[in-house]
């Protein structure tokens, strides 16, 4: 489900894409006056729908002015099929064009396809087999499990897994957890490594190699 902004003068144009969007769950806003658009809090829509010919303001400036004001994907609406038409377009902020008449079925597609892709941005993960990291949650799944693991615990395991195959000292690991300035001992490293281990050998799984004289390593 996604909240979705629609812009046409053509009101029964409107009806037809949120008729057609609800029916996948979606919550449609639509908007036949592109003069009042600024005025909507745009930071809450995941995609905006443009049409381009429209009498108040057309929609190429009306892109050009609320674009650096949304991340969101921003489809044009066209009858415009000229490759110079869609050249500016995409040129002054668009991200996609719908031809004018579309299916339901295309413009469906052409939605779920980009929700899709901003899905994919903005969960940064790595995975190595059944191990997942979700980076922008700091948090560690193992066959879809989430592993109970302290703070200090992921970050020595994200440190190691971002740099696999490369071995730290106890001394590096700490530099690059705590820093500096930590007020710790690297000798500590040696107690977290034991408890990341134990909560991995609960999956059957032991990520992190102990390279004897040198230190650590993601496997």
């Amino acid at each position: 489900m996604a909240k979705i902004l629609a812009v046409d003068d053509d009101k029964a144009v409107l009806a037809l894409i949120k008729n057609i969007l609800q029916k996948n769950g979606h919550i449609v806003t639509t908007i036949s006056d592109p003069s009042i658009v600024e005025k909507q809090q745009l930071g809450k829509f995941e995609i905006i729908l443009l049409d381009i010919m429209m009498n108040k303001l057309d929609g190429f400036n009306l892109c050009k002015d609320i674009r650096n004001k949304v991340d969101c994907p921003i489809l044009f609406l066209t009858a415009k099929s000229k490759e110079n038409d869609i050249m500016y377009g995409l040129g002054v902020g668009a991200d996609d064009y719908i031809l004018k008449p579309f299916g339901s079925g295309e413009l469906r597609a052409r939605i779920n396809a980009h929700l899709r892709r901003e899905n994919r941005k903005k969960r940064c993960v790595l995975c190595f087999g059944d191990v997942q990291f979700d980076l922008s949650g700091k948090e560690i799944t193992v066959d879809n499990k989430k592993l109970p693991l302290t703070k200090s615990e992921y970050e020595i395991c994200e440190f190691l897994a971002t740099n696999r195959g490369q071995v730290f000292s106890k001394e590096r690991l700490y530099e690059a957890i705590w820093g500096f300035d930590g007020e710790g001992e690297p000798s500590s490293i040696v107690e977290h490594i034991k408890n990341i281990r134990a909560k991995f050998s609960k999956a059957n799984i032991n990520p992190i190699e102990t390279v004897w004289g040198i230190g650590y390593k993601w496997t």
